[in-house]
């Protein structure tokens, strides 16, 4: 998708960027919103996205190089901004690893320890 305006009509995380389904808002750049996972799986469990619908981290670094880029640029922020100097990334690409959502999303995990390997 190159239309870095689209939307996917049944997409959650378009919802969310749109205001038209609630959540809880940390960090908003030109192209990015971040927001609390609901499921959280640490203390800081943010997920960044892009404004625009792409389904998966390699369409938006296709699609959008820039965005891809400032996905990680806003998750740093985030990151300081709530005391975090050790945090984890993580983007799931495919739903044969865990990827149920299928609009780029890169989750900010922090304040707990975590094992290597993940998952």
């Amino acid at each position: 998708m190159s239309d870095t305006s689209a939307v996917e009509s049944d997409c959650l995380f378009c919802k969310i960027v749109s205001g038209e389904i609630p959540g809880e808002i940390v960090h908003v750049t030109e192209r990015t919103v971040a927001f609390r996972d609901i499921n959280g799986q640490a203390p800081t469990h943010v997920l960044v996205v892009p404004r625009a619908h792409y389904p998966n981290a390699a369409a938006l670094a296709a699609g959008d190089p820039e965005a891809s880029a400032e996905l990680v640029t806003a998750a740093a922020a985030v990151a300081a901004a709530e005391g975090h100097d050790d945090y984890r990334l993580v983007f799931n690409t495919g739903a044969g690893v865990g990827q149920t959502v299928f609009h780029t999303h890169l989750h900010l995990l922090a304040g707990r320890a975590m094992t290597w390997p993940p998952g």
